[in-house]
């Protein structure tokens, strides 16, 4: 219920002032379960993805942000309680396989599922490797994958910059429903699932006309920080 009345209150204002654009919502059904997997370029992601379809999506998101405490602690639950996310452990080991179930039970009850595969922000505007939990979802459910692909929310609003850029319109391009039947029953097999994330990377890449960069952003951002840090050193 608060989903939607975060998404009356905030649409009519987001539409009127960034102008958002939308290509191939057709794509995305309008009943039953589906995996919306989408490139990460920028917070404002979560407001103007789901902005921009009539179903609800339910997006897995760190635990951390239901966790903090005082005043920004509350207005962070609140927000990514509005925009449908649930909270999951990223720790790694049996926190991803409990979060796998907690996809997999949202996708049995019958919603969409978003998920970023990239598992984090892209630190420069490219897209990188994706994870292969994504792979693993779409072949347990056995549902539709429909890549998601932001446009212009990194030029908009990039990681550290807290309010949006105006005069920037940000785009959403669903493409056309991806097939993984050839792989059903193949979930544990590692190269099975290397190569259906490279293929979901592959259309976000075509639908985003982003760059790829075949290594995973937390790994990129790291050696960027590090690069930063050694480059002031020097100064």
């Amino acid at each position: 219920m608060f989903y939607w009345v975060v998404k009356a209150i905030l649409g009519p204002f987001l539409h009127l002032v960034f102008r958002p654009w939308t290509e191939g919502a057709e794509n995305v059904p309008r009943q039953g379960p589906a995996i919306l997997a989408g490139n990460h370029l920028s917070f404002a992601d979560h407001f103007f993805g789901p902005l921009q379809i009539r179903r609800k999506v339910i997006s897995l998101g760190k635990a951390d942000y239901f966790t903090g405490r005082g005043v920004k602690g509350f207005f962070t639950r609140l927000f990514f309680s509005g925009v449908g996310t649930v909270p999951i452990d990223r720790s790694g080991g049996k926190a991803s396989e409990a979060a796998l179930r907690t996809g997999l039970r949202i996708l049995r009850e019958g919603h969409i599922l978003g998920i970023y595969p990239e598992g984090t922000r892209s630190p420069d505007g490219r897209l990188y490797k994706g994870k292969t939990g994504v792979a693993r979802l779409a072949l347990e459910s056995r549902v539709p994958v429909i890549p998601w692909a932001m446009v212009n929310t990194y030029e908009m609003m990039p990681p550290g910059r807290p309010l949006p850029k105006l005069g920037i319109r940000p785009g959403v391009r669903f493409g056309k429903p991806l097939d993984f039947s050839r792989y059903y029953g193949m979930e544990d097999d590692r190269l099975v699932l290397r190569a259906v994330t490279d293929e979901i990377m592959y259309a976000l890449m075509e639908l985003s006309g982003q760059e790829y960069v075949d290594k995973y952003a937390a790994s990129a951002r790291v050696e960027m920080e590090r690069a930063a840090r050694a480059a002031a050193g020097k100064s």
